[in-house]
């Protein structure tokens, strides 16, 4: 279902715009997605709306087939996309697992803070955002997801997730068409 309206209290959560995800090679140029996210930040700011960033710092127990990286990582590999301009207000979650509430607190900040909608935004569409994405559904939330402010190392994911999964989840829109839902609430 695309984008139809956006509750009065909606919290933007940002998944792994950082330097270290975003140094592989994406689908979508990095520089449109992480620009899309940070309009969003902008907007959900200016409104007094929370804002959530999130950043992968390693991965959860458990033996899989496939890594990310090996090796060392550099030193910057958290760190934020300059863009997304992180402020002190921002709710900043350090996660090790796919999805940003997993042991991270998130679901008790955002329910402290009366928000019944969360927009997602991030990297990579089929890991964190979706991830993200069917936890907060299952913890109750309204979804709404950022198509043009993700993108995935895979096309096939990506398009799988956007057509298929993220809507059975949430709304799904432009950043265009959320900031105009986003102005048009009482926020």
């Amino acid at each position: 279902m695309s984008i139809q309206t956006i509750d009065p209290v909606t919290a933007l959560i940002v998944v792994d715009l950082q330097k270290g995800v975003l140094a592989h090679p994406l689908v979508h140029p990095v520089s449109i997605v992480v620009q899309n996210a940070a309009e969003l930040a902008i907007s959900f700011r200016n409104k007094k709306l929370p804002v959530v960033l999130v950043t992968v710092v390693g991965t959860a127990p458990g033996r899989t087939e496939q890594t990310l990286s090996k090796g060392p990582r550099p030193d910057d590999w958290a760190e934020l996309m300059p863009e997304l301009i992180a402020h002190s207000e921002d709710y900043r979650v350090i996660k090790k697992t796919w999805d940003a509430f997993t042991h991270t607190g998130l679901e008790d900040y955002l329910k402290s803070k009366g928000v019944t909608q969360v927009v997602i935004a991030g990297a990579a569409t089929s890991i964190g955002v979706e991830s993200t994405a069917r936890l907060a559904y299952a913890l109750g939330f309204n979804v709404t997801l950022a198509t043009d402010a993700m993108s995935d190392r895979s096309i096939a994911a990506h398009d799988n997730s956007v057509s298929y999964i993220l809507p059975r989840l949430g709304e799904t829109g432009t950043t265009k068409e959320i900031l105009q839902a986003l102005n048009l609430t009482g926020a």
